[in-house]
């Protein structure tokens, strides 16, 4: 009997009770409680994030239900509890579409059990994660039992095991990595594999799901004790989102081709800002970048003029009523973002940023740093899959990444 486990995913950080699960017409939820964890003075994700862009342009280019697992974004990441070992340890993962790798022992240590099997010596590795950036860390590499959600199980998963580890944060325990496989490859240049296999991969050699399929839900941050999401694997959740789900294929140019990239162009109301290009998808970057001369576009548009502060355009209240949809066409279909999907929630300043006037409005497009042609145009972060379920399809005959609106789609945060 295949199991379909639903577990609810919460904003901005908290850790686990210890509430017992609470089964629910063959849905699984997770009781969680949030914890705010930030960092003395400003947290400086526009940094971060344009550290984890600059990170993805050196990659090497070279008859089952669903089973969903609660995330929580946590210091403007997104963490899922993963248990390994049996009786498992809880190690809170961030969850990561720029590493195809699963790997722990960063903040709690690794717990060895009768399932451990040490497979390798240390190696070391450079992994690209955001908002972090560039992480690297020196791991054994281990083969151990990993449960999802306290009931879904993977047996001998090849995971690593940090010794040492720099560029996380010390709130997250390591990666859960939901990138293509390939993304592995030359990331451990002593390992015996060329690449190691994904947690999405094993789930389907242990029949355990049907499909290699992510379906990710999540919603936008309204306050600080928001409820907003899952990740179910297995098949898209269609009680999640509206209509019809649109697909299109991984594009083959690089360096977009060794993540979630997709081809698509953008405009705004009436003009196109950036023509059909290629770009990326990423659950770990938390605005919307995109090419140079596509941002100057758009800053012209909107009006909206530079904070130094906070390394956004700031616009003002007329201007905000004075926005037009931000359009996406992605596989025939466009995916818009109304004015309040284009802004960063207001009630989250004075938690980012502490120097500015609370009702200051900001605009989550920026600049990615280069004009576009490069094979990297655009990064859409999680204020765009906010408004819309996403599909992480890495079947060998189809890769591709699918959207639907949600009810969420045109919802209002402050």
């Amino acid at each position: 009997m295949f199991l379909v486990a639903s577990l609810s995913i919460l904003s901005l950080a908290f850790s686990i009770t210890g509430s017992p699960l609470e089964v629910r017409n063959s849905s699984i939820t997770l009781p969680l409680t949030r914890r705010l964890n930030s960092y003395n003075g400003t947290i400086n994700f526009l940094q971060h994030n344009k550290a984890r862009v600059a990170a993805l342009r050196g990659y090497n280019t070279h008859g089952r239900r669903a089973d969903s697992i609660p995330m929580t974004t946590r210091d403007l990441a997104y963490t899922v509890p993963v248990g390994v070992g049996s009786p498992p340890t809880i190690y809170n993962l961030a969850v990561s579409f720029g590493s195809s790798i699963t790997w722990v022992g960063a903040s709690t240590t690794y717990v060895k059990t009768d399932t451990s099997v040490f497979t390798g010596f240390p190696v070391p590795v450079k992994e690209s994660y955001g908002p972090e950036g560039e992480v690297f860390f020196k791991a054994m590499i281990y083969r151990d039992t990993v449960t999802l959600g306290g009931e879904l199980t993977v047996t001998n998963f090849q995971l690593g095991v940090a010794s040492t580890a720099e560029g996380l944060a010390r709130s997250k325990d390591g990666v859960l990595g939901l990138g293509p496989e390939g993304l592995s490859r030359n990331t451990m240049p002593l390992a015996v594999l060329d690449t190691i296999p994904t947690i999405t991969d094993r789930l389907f050699e242990q029949g355990k799901i049907n499909r290699r399929v992510v379906g990710i839900f999540l919603r936008p941050t309204f306050d600080l004790d928001d409820r907003s999401g899952e990740l179910t694997f297995g098949e898209p959740d269609n009680t999640k989102y509206i209509g019809t789900m649109v697909y299109t294929p991984i594009t083959d140019i690089a360096p977009s081709s060794s993540a979630w990239g997709i081809k698509q162009r953008i405009t705004y109301g009436q003009e196109e800002i950036l023509g059909t290009t290629d770009g990326v998808i990423d659950i770990s970057i938390d605005l919307i970048y995109i090419a140079t001369d596509a941002y100057e576009r758009y800053e012209a548009a909107t009006g909206g003029t530079l904070d130094p502060r906070t390394g956004l355009l700031r616009i003002t209240r007329d201007q905000y009523m004075a926005l037009q949809p931000l359009e996406f066409h992605i596989g025939g279909r466009i995916f818009s973002l109304t004015r309040n999907a284009q802004i960063w929630p207001r009630s989250l300043n004075p938690t980012f940023f502490p120097d500015v006037d609370f009702d200051n409005i900001y605009l989550v497009v920026v600049d990615i740093g280069r004009p576009s042609g490069s094979g990297l145009d655009f990064r859409i972060g999680y204020p765009f899959m906010q408004r819309f379920y996403t599909v992480l399809d890495s079947s060998e005959e189809k890769r591709r990444v699918g959207f639907a609106p949600t009810q969420f789609t045109d919802a209002m945060h402050y």
